[in-house]
């Protein structure tokens, strides 16, 4: 009864909602918990032991070496005790009591976990990372999306709303942020599956360009927009954001798109998009954030071995900073990250309805890393460990005039 009354301490058990199981037969908790943690052989230990914050205990559930009968979020409100609260002290001792130092060996990293090559950033790495996240299989996004196939974060009015009502609320604010009027051109870069670029054109009559490294996305919104019948309006490419050669677009909207970028590139990135406004043009960056620009960044996350390689965020505070010293005056900012935990908390119950399709679509270890991201990612943002923040920035004239109104009109 060890090792297991060991692990349920450290994690909280004692809450009566979550037992623990262990491959040695021993358990703990009560047999009524609606969770159970069941840790199927040492490996799963050792995986714990031997890699940094959630890496492994990431490749012990992607490998099936540790699983969960019931809500893997609740799961995970309990497990992230190991990475957040634990002292060296605490956790040498329960290194001891689960099995010593023979758990230090790593055991082999699973097959899903990606390490790209090259230089870093490059437009041949950038497509290789994006095509790695993004290209797995429309239909498997279309069961975790729902039919709006938007992949960021969406806006809730309240929580009783539908994930559909909270994208189109989502793409609605961005629209209103930027002061979208027929007649005018938006270059939406990171599109995705063209829900942006079709929601301007169909709810504004805008002139909409949206660009993805995807090739899958672009073939995706294109065929969307030819059967919403906005082809004369809209347009999706498969291109890098660095090839648009077109400039003097009224506003410019980059949803998702700046985790991917580098910070090295953030100066880069937001001077590219300055010069691609007209004078009087808006800009809406709405990106995820750490909680401090002092917060070193997470390479050997879980999410950037699993689910984004080469992904990189820093606080909100760097962002703005860059956004003005390339010559755009931030006019509005707002954290949304309530909104992405109930996003992910959506897409989550999406995919359990789903999962048997999942799986055998793009393979039980591939699923069970989405399971893990969306729960964990929802548990981040409920913990302020990360953020989603929207920046509204404009090209001011050369006289100083900006076109903002007095008060935010959205």
């Amino acid at each position: 009864m060890g090792r297991a009354n060991a692990l349920e301490r450290v994690i909280g058990g004692g809450t009566g909602r979550v037992a623990v199981r262990l491959f040695d037969g021993s358990r703990a908790g009560p047999a009524s918990a609606p969770v159970r943690i069941d840790v199927r052989s040492p490996r799963a230990f050792a995986y714990m032991a031997t890699a940094p914050g959630d890496l492994g205990m990431a490749r012990a559930y992607v490998t099936g070496e540790l699983d969960v009968d019931g809500d893997l979020y609740t799961a995970l409100t309990h497990l992230s005790r190991l990475n957040l609260e634990l002292s060296l002290g605490e956790r040498l001792r329960l290194l001891r009591e689960l099995g010593g130092v023979r758990l230090l060996r790593p055991p082999p990293r699973p097959a899903q976990e990606v390490r790209l090559h090259g230089r870093r950033h490059s437009k041949n790495r950038d497509q290789r990372a994006i095509a790695h996240h993004y290209d797995v299989s429309n239909r498997f996004y279309g069961w975790i999306l729902g039919p709006s196939m938007t992949y960021t974060c969406a806006v809730y009015p309240t929580s009783a709303v539908t994930l559909e009502e909270a994208q189109f609320a989502k793409h609605d604010l961005v629209a209103r942020k930027l002061a979208l009027r027929p007649g005018m051109r938006l270059l939406d870069v990171g599109c995705g599956w063209g829900g942006m670029v079709i929601h301007a054109a169909r709810e504004y009559g805008v002139q909409a360009l949206g660009v993805t490294l995807s090739r899958r996305q672009a073939e995706w919104a294109q065929k969307a927009i030819a059967e919403a019948g906005l082809n004369e309006l809209a347009e999706v490419r498969h291109l890098d954001y660095r090839d648009v050669d077109e400039s003097g677009f009224d506003a410019v909207s980059s949803i998702g798109l700046t985790e991917h970028i580098g910070l090295a590139q953030l100066p880069s990135y937001f001077r590219f998009l300055y010069d691609r406004l007209r004078p009087g043009g808006r800009l809406l960056n709405h990106c995820i954030t750490l909680p401090s620009n002092a917060e070193a960044v997470r390479r050997r996350w879980f999410i950037n071995r699993y689910v984004f390689p080469d992904g990189e965020l820093t606080g909100v505070g760097r962002l703005v900073s860059v956004m003005h010293d390339v010559g755009l005056e931030v006019r509005h900012e707002e954290n949304l990250r309530e909104h992405y935990a109930l996003t992910t908390a959506a897409w989550s119950v999406n995919l359990d309805a789903h999962w048997d399709e999942a799986v055998a679509e793009v393979g039980v270890a591939t699923a069970r890393v989405w399971r893990l991201y969306l729960a964990g990612v929802r548990l981040a943002f409920e913990q302020n460990q990360i953020q989603l923040h929207q920046v509204l920035g404009a090209r001011p004239h050369v006289d100083g005039r900006s076109e903002m109104p007095l008060r935010p009109a959205w």
